[in-house]
């Protein structure tokens, strides 16, 4: 009889396997091309193989390898994380990337074990200064940077 030695390992495989089946599915409709002019679908569609040929390895590893259980699932983080996502996706257009990403840092923040106001607030600032050095002037991305009451 095969028994199962590292339980957290077959899920994350079959986790693994199960994206790269859906990527792959996903992309088949994208034109590939050739391996010497690679189109559109033809980067993701071997990603999503190579996530699925790694998902069915680490699964089959996980009945010859001795390995932890499977955690307690924590929807506390998971609440406060998606909830950050959906803010941000809101925020972003009407009131600019600077504003969006520093709520998106403090709601998630929510989701840990340790809220500490500073250490939020820092963390927000320094992400959204990067984000926009990095997206709206490295990048040239047509993000707005503020609302646009305040800009005009």
């Amino acid at each position: 009889m095969i028994k199962l030695r590292s339980p957290r390992d077959f899920w994350a495989g079959l986790l693994f396997l199960a994206v790269g089946i859906a990527a792959a599915w996903i992309a088949r409709d994208y034109p590939m091309g050739t391996g010497g002019r690679m189109g559109p679908g033809y980067f993701p569609f071997v990603l999503s193989i190579l996530l699925g040929v790694l998902g069915a390895i680490i699964t089959a590893m996980s009945f010859t390898v001795d390995g932890p259980k499977v955690d307690r699932f924590a929807l506390r983080p998971l609440f406060w994380i998606l909830l950050s996502i959906v803010i941000f996706g809101l925020l972003a257009k009407t009131l600019g990337l600077a504003i969006a990403i520093l709520a998106l840092v403090i709601v998630s923040a929510y989701g840990g074990h340790e809220f500490k106001w500073g250490e939020v607030l820092i963390a927000g600032f320094v992400l959204a200064l990067f984000s926009v050095l990095v997206f709206v002037y490295g990048l040239k991305l047509p993000f707005p940077v503020w609302p646009t009451f305040i800009t005009g």
